[in-house]
């Protein structure tokens, strides 16, 4: 078991996002960088990204470079959209995450990020919340 946002869970979702067919699918033809900061965590504040270009996709460690979009959330929110507690959108509109950057890009990027939420679901059994 890794714990949320640990390295080990950004290792583990990162060798997901490699391997995952339909994500590589989803990522044909789009280009987009994507970072999320979380803090107040139990490791401190973690900042991740996901790098998308031309249909190579991957997850790891650090702000994506170049960097179009950026959320910022913090610990207990970040637990409760990764547990389905919450919603999104909901998270989203209450101010609980908040978004810097090209909302174009992120909203022609919809596709792709259904198909990663399949990845997150395969690792989310593997993972601990505390």
């Amino acid at each position: 078991m890794a714990r949320y946002l640990s390295l080990d869970w950004i290792d583990a979702l990162g060798r997901a996002v490699a391997e995952s067919p339909d994500l590589s699918a989803a990522a044909a033809g789009r280009t987009i960088g994507v970072t999320q900061v979380v803090t107040g965590g139990p490791e401190g504040d973690i900042t991740y990204h996901l790098q998308v270009d031309d249909g190579v996709v991957s997850f790891a460690a650090g702000p994506a470079e170049p960097e179009d979009v950026r959320f910022v959330q913090d610990w207990a929110t970040a637990v409760a959209i990764a547990t389905n507690r919450m919603n999104a959108q909901e998270a989203f509109i209450k101010g609980r995450v908040r978004f810097t950057g090209d909302q174009q890009r992120l909203l022609d990027s919809t596709p792709l990020f259904a198909a990663l939420d399949g990845v997150f679901a395969s690792v989310r059994p593997q993972t601990e919340y505390d």
